[in-house]
């Protein structure tokens, strides 16, 4: 699918890894005080992760996340919507119709905050060999229509074996020498053309210097509801980080 250029609107809003499911149900509640006006925006940029487990060839993740879903269709005829696949969330091009959906092949996504170049990702673009092909299998629409029949057959057995799986993963632990991590991750692309680089998928909440753009890992929602808004050109960062405040 092809895209127009995308340009980071003032008061956008940036959200990562939200891992939405029984165990981090909060996303409905951000999704439905954007679409209340209590959180304002015309731009909302899903950074991947958004859903612990949804593919479209798999009935049931359909099934559990439809409200989601549903939520994030209607805004998307209200305001700009962008998704960045992650690697939770992929294949999403026939769920969300009027999203500018960007799979993992066209990530990183070049983007421009005023005269600054800025790249997107989710953030698994560059892993080892074996994963790679992992990636390359997982997301093929032939072999995820199989394991939506065996499943089906099976009474769930393989989405239940990722929910037990997901459920008993630490979301919001620290990975040591980021930085140094975070260099070798970004080995393979030329930060040069970039005054910025923003991904998600490792929860750090981190920002440093690599080659002279500026690299910002986001917080995951999931961990302590952070989201990030795009500021003005003015501000000394392009990002002001906030924390979603639920209604009681």
């Amino acid at each position: 699918m092809s895209h127009n250029p995308l340009v980071l609107q003032e008061g956008a809003i940036l959200i990562a890894d939200t891992h939405y499911s029984l165990k981090h149900p909060l996303l409905l509640d951000f999704l439905r005080a954007i679409h209340t006006k209590e959180i304002v925006t015309s731009q909302l940029i899903l950074m991947g992760d958004i859903f612990d487990l949804l593919f479209a060839d798999i009935a049931l993740t359909l099934e559990r996340n439809r409200e989601a879903i549903d939520l994030i269709n209607v805004l998307s005829k209200q305001i700009e919507v962008v998704y960045l696949e992650g690697n939770h969330d992929f294949n999403l091009t026939g769920i969300f119709p009027k999203v500018q959906i960007y799979p993992l092949s066209q990530q990183p996504v070049d983007a421009q905050w005023y005269d600054q170049r800025v790249g997107l990702a989710h953030g698994d673009f560059n892993g080892e060999t074996g994963y790679k092909v992992y990636t390359a299998l997982i997301r093929n629409r032939l072999i995820q229509k199989m394991l939506n029949t065996i499943d089906s057959i099976g009474n769930h057995f393989i989405i239940n074996a990722l929910d037990n799986k997901l459920n008993n993963k630490e979301d919001c632990r620290s990975i040591e020498r980021f930085e140094l991590y975070a260099q070798k991750h970004l080995s393979q692309i030329d930060l040069h053309q970039y005054d910025y680089f923003i991904e998600g998928h490792f929860h750090q909440n981190s920002q440093f210097d690599v080659e002279k753009c500026r690299y910002i890992n986001l917080a995951a929602f999931a961990c302590h509801e952070h989201y990030f808004v795009v500021q003005s050109k003015q501000m000394q960062s392009i990002l002001r980080d906030m924390v979603f405040q639920r209604k009681k």
